[in-house]
């Protein structure tokens, strides 16, 4: 793992949550994009060095949707930049991690993504992305 890709924090609302993150960090989101697959829409915003991805359900049935209604809105998972996601993968299932998706999907913000099931991790769902190049 390279370094800190970017942190995800699941909202209700994107529009607003926005708003928020827009006065906090003293400049508006780059990117809104929505994934399809994961029943999803992110927002990005850059931080210095660090991305912040602000996720909104568009579904009742998405992974977000379901995390916001047992846990509330919040940090959702940290994301790390990897070089090579299918042999981190390996390693990582080697070393006794539980992969949720063992072979990668197309995420958010041009990556391909995998993640790591919380009770693996101590709880903190960690997802691992890799640019597409």
């Amino acid at each position: 793992m390279n370094k800190i890709e970017h942190i995800g924090i699941a909202v209700k609302d994107l529009e607003k949550a926005n708003k928020l993150y827009a006065q906090l960090f003293g400049e508006p989101h780059y990117k809104v994009e929505e994934v399809a697959s994961e029943g999803v829409k992110t927002s990005f915003f850059k931080v210095g060095e660090n991305k912040i991805e602000l996720l909104e359900a568009t579904n009742q049935n998405s992974a977000i949707a379901k995390f916001i209604e047992k846990k509330g809105e919040g940090m959702h998972h940290i994301a790390f930049a990897v070089d090579n996601i299918e042999k981190e993968i390996l390693r990582l299932k080697q070393e006794g991690f539980k992969i949720i998706n063992e072979i990668p999907k197309q995420g958010a913000d041009n990556k391909l993504v995998a993640f790591l099931h919380p009770k693996s991790t101590n709880g903190v769902l960690i997802e691992l992305c890799q640019e597409i190049i």
